[in-house]
């Protein structure tokens, strides 16, 4: 049978074609998903900067916060707060008192409505009207203990605990409980009744008892505290940004100043740029930049002077060869005109030549060795004074005792068969340049009519041996004697280095001693050098 409901079977079958986008739908989507890429992009960017922005404040904040204009500004901040409750504090105890005061001056007014009363009492309408003109909920005056006139309403129960206005704050104990009676209103809201005794101030009477209710009070105190903290906090916030932008400008920016000059100074210290300016203010600050300019102006001395001495001992170590080979072969030329020459003069004369090319000699050594970074460690071994300072004086041109000549002469005052304990070498040349400075500084006194001489003077106390090495020169001039020990600084011969007394001190100190100045003046110097001894801790 035929239904033709149901398509034939021979007949084509047609499938739909997909349906084809349109060019304007598909180009929209593409520019939404465009821009949401670049809003994603930017929305990275943005967060990039932000974490970057926010990290880079967090660093800036850490840095005030340790930095001294931080602490100084936490530090006005906690003394604004400390000002705060010190004034807020006492003025809420203040305010409290005053609004209980005015309800007792009130309910006092109240209760002369009852003197014109032929009974004394008054009728429960108009007790409930003076209550309320009153602000309170009870009271009483009271003669002798006894009440005279009292309003009450039946409803209400007088509380145990009374505030008396009539007490003295004589004590600690009272004065606490006053200042944390309004604290005390505002963070108990189920404190719901006041009871307060005081003395009237209209009537004649000897007490007056009111009791009023707490909610009022409370919202009074929070009006006071909010127009205190506003008022007190902006005076105080005032108050602190003066005091800090002051100690800022006192005392920040100098110290910052300050810290500048010294980077720039440790950065390059032979740049005479980098030395502070001195403000010239007479306080603490003015003098640490005195003391600042100071202590940069004698660093930089002292570097010149390093540099000089680095310089000269280069100079010194290059000729120093050179010179010992020609002061040995005058050495040698000296030895054979003694061995060819019979003439007694030559003879007489030639072992002042070799002294004389000696000296030369260690002059230049003493140079070259004090060039270096460091001297070597002391050799102790026990020394005789005797033969020991004689020699220093033989080397440094002194005239020794029962010898001829018209020198300057030398003269030791210890004991007999005095010993001490050094290295022989630097204490040969400790005391080689304390006698040449000395014999030096007489032979070039003008006008001298006394002979020349130098002393040294030997005492052994129980834990050192001092040698007091003087003579009876001229002095030494008061410009000089800041630097005394300094390298270059001190010498005031003619053609001097100015060492002598800085290579004293330095094998001094080494031997664990010093070397000082005792006193100076027209009748002489006296050097004192102190040589621990070795047996002692």
């Amino acid at each position: 049978m035929f239904d033709p409901g149901k398509p034939d079977d021979s007949a084509p079958v047609r499938v739909p074609l997909p349906a084809r986008e349109h060019p304007r739908a598909r180009s929209g989507s593409a520019e939404v998903a465009a821009y949401g890429r670049k809003l994603i992009a930017a929305a990275r960017r943005f967060s990039s900067v932000g974490l970057r922005l926010m990290l880079e404040g967090l660093e800036l904040g850490r840095h005030f916060v340790f930095s001294l204009s931080g602490q100084l500004f936490i530090a006005t901040a906690i003394f604004v707060a400390i000002v705060e409750v010190i004034i807020v504090v006492p003025r809420m105890a203040i305010e409290q008192e005053s609004w209980l005061n005015d309800r007792v001056v009130r309910a006092e007014i109240a209760s002369q409505a009852l003197d014109t009363a032929q009974t004394k009492t008054v009728t429960q309408v108009m007790s409930a009207q003076l209550r309320k003109s009153a602000g309170v909920q009870y009271l009483a005056i009271i003669n002798d203990g006894v009440p005279t006139y009292r309003l009450w309403d039946y409803a209400t129960t007088v509380p145990d605990e009374v505030t008396d206005l009539r007490r003295a704050h004589k004590n600690i104990g009272r004065d606490i409980a006053y200042l944390w009676a309004p604290w005390r209103t505002l963070l108990e809201p189920s404190r719901k009744l006041i009871h307060v005794e005081a003395q009237p101030r209209i009537r004649r009477d000897d007490m007056i008892e009111i009791v009023v209710s707490a909610k009022p009070l409370r919202a009074h105190l929070k009006d006071s505290l909010t127009n205190m903290v506003r008022t007190s906090l902006g005076i105080s916030l005032a108050a602190g940004i003066l005091v800090f932008a002051g100690l800022s400008f006192l005392v920040v920016r100098p110290i910052r100043r300050m810290t500048d000059a010294i980077s720039a100074f440790k950065a390059n210290p032979e740049n005479g740029a980098s030395t502070h300016h001195v403000s010239g203010r007479a306080d603490e600050i003015g003098q640490i930049e005195r003391e600042l300019v100071s202590m940069q102006e004698e660093v930089r001395n002292a570097l010149r002077s390093r540099a000089r001495l680095a310089a000269l001992g280069q100079a010194v170590s290059k000729i120093n060869h050179d010179l010992r080979n020609m002061l040995t072969s005058a050495q040698m030329a000296s030895d054979r005109l003694s061995a060819a020459s019979g003439d007694p003069t030559v003879a007489k004369a030639l072992p002042r030549l070799e002294r004389a090319l000696d000296r030369a000699l260690s002059l230049a050594t003493n140079v070259l060795t004090y060039g270096k970074s460091d001297e070597r460690p002391p050799s102790i071994q026990i020394v005789r004074l005797k033969d020991a300072a004689e020699a220093a004086a033989e080397d440094s041109g002194l005239c020794l005792p029962g010898s001829a000549g018209e020198g300057v002469r030398f003269s030791l005052k210890a004991p007999r068969g005095f010993f001490l304990e050094a290295d022989p070498e630097q204490l040969h040349r400790l005391l080689v340049n304390l006698m040449r400075n000395a014999r030096q500084a007489i032979e070039l006194q003008p006008n001298r009519r006394t002979l020349g001489r130098v002393t040294i003077t030997a005492i052994k106390t129980a834990d050192d041996v001092i040698l007091i090495v003087s003579d009876n020169g001229p002095g030494i001039p008061e410009k000089v004697r800041e630097r005394l020990f300094q390298p270059f600084s001190a010498s005031n011969t003619p053609g001097g280095t100015g060492l002598g007394l800085a290579i004293a001190r330095e094998l001094a100190q080494l031997h664990g001693g010093d070397v000082r100045l005792a006193n100076t003046g027209p009748e002489g110097t006296a050097f004192e050098v102190r040589l621990p001894l070795k047996g002692k801790g």
